[in-house]
C-alpha cells in the first residue's frame, strides 16, 4: 500500500497546476505524505522537487495544528539531512523548512534560528553555533527560503539581523546564489551600493514562486520593483 501511495503522490506532484495538486493531496492523511514528499525532494525532475517543497509547507502546517511533536520530528529530519554525519546532502531541506515556517508561525518560532544558522560560520548564536553551508547548490535553496520568509516574516528576519548575512552572498561566484540573495534583500526593503552594482549583472537565474517558474537575471531580481506573481 505504501508503494502505491508513493507512486500516486509522485504522479500528482508531476502535474502542472499547483492548486489542483494541493486539493488532491489535501485528501491524504498528513503522516502518509511525509515519506513520498521526502522522496520527491531527491528526484531530478524540477517540477516534482518544487511542488514537493510547496506541499511540504501545507502538510507541516496541518500536522503542526494537529500534532506539533509529529511536525517537529519532520523538521528534525530536515536538519539531520543537512548534517555531515547523515551521509546525505539535504537536497530541498532548506526550501521545505522555509515553506513550512512561512505557513506556520509556531514552526517559525521554533526553527527559524536553525535556518539562519546555515548562513553563518561557527560562532555565537542565540541557540547554537552557526552551520554554514558550503555547497552553492544548497546555498541557493537556503537563500530562496530566506526570500520566501521575507514575503510574510520580514519584521522577524530584521529582528534576527539577517541582512549582513545576505549581503555576504552578493559577491558569490554562483549567479543563482547572488540572485536569491539580492531578491531576499529587496523583499526586506534593503538598499545599498552592493545591491545597485548587481543591476548590471545579466547572469541567468531560474526562479520558482508558488507553482510558477520564471527565467530571469540577477539584474532583474536586483530591481526594487521586481515581484513575481
Amino acid at each position: 500500500m505504501n508503494r502505491k501511495i508513493k507512486k500516486k503522490v509522485l504522479e500528482i506532484l508531476a502535474e502542472d497546476d499547483l492548486q489542483s495538486i494541493r486539493q488532491q493531496l489535501a485528501a491524504y492523511e498528513e503522516h502518509g505524505l511525509v515519506n513520498p514528499l521526502f522522496s520527491a525532494l531527491y528526484r531530478p525532475e524540477e517540477v516534482l522537487r518544487w511542488h514537493a517543497v510547496s506541499v511540504f509547507g501545507d502538510v507541516l502546517d496541518r500536522l503542526a495544528e494537529k500534532d506539533m511533536e509529529a511536525a517537529r520530528i519532520v523538521m528534525r529530519r530536515f536538519l539531520w539531512s543537512l548534517n555531515d554525519e547523515s551521509g546525505g546532502i539535504g537536497w530541498g531541506a532548506p526550501e521545505a523548512m522555509a515553506e513550512a515556517m512561512a505557513q506556520n508561525e509556531r514552526l517559525c518560532d521554533e526553527y527559524l534560528h536553525m535556518l539562519i544558522s546555515y548562513m553563518r560560520p561557527d560562532g555565537p548564536l542565540e541557540h547554537q553555533d552557526g552551520n554554514f553551508l558550503e555547497l552553492p547548490a544548497l546555498q541557493r535553496g537556503l537563500l530562496w527560503g530566506i526570500g520566501r520568509l521575507a514575503e510574510n516574516r520580514s519584521e522577524l528576519l530584521h529582528e534576527k539581523e539577517v541582512v549582513p548575512d545576505l549581503k555576504g552572498y552578493l559577491s558569490s561566484e554562483d549567479a543563482p546564489v547572488r540572485g536569491m540573495a539580492v531578491r531576499a534583500l529587496r523583499l526586506l526593503d534593503v538598499e545599498g551600493e552592493e545591491i545597485e552594482e548587481l543591476l548590471a549583472d545579466e547572469s541567468p537565474v531560474r526562479l520558482y514562486h508558488d507553482g510558477e517558474f520564471s527565467d530571469v537575471t540577477v539584474s532583474r531580481l536586483a530591481e526594487p520593483v521586481f515581484v513575481m506573481t
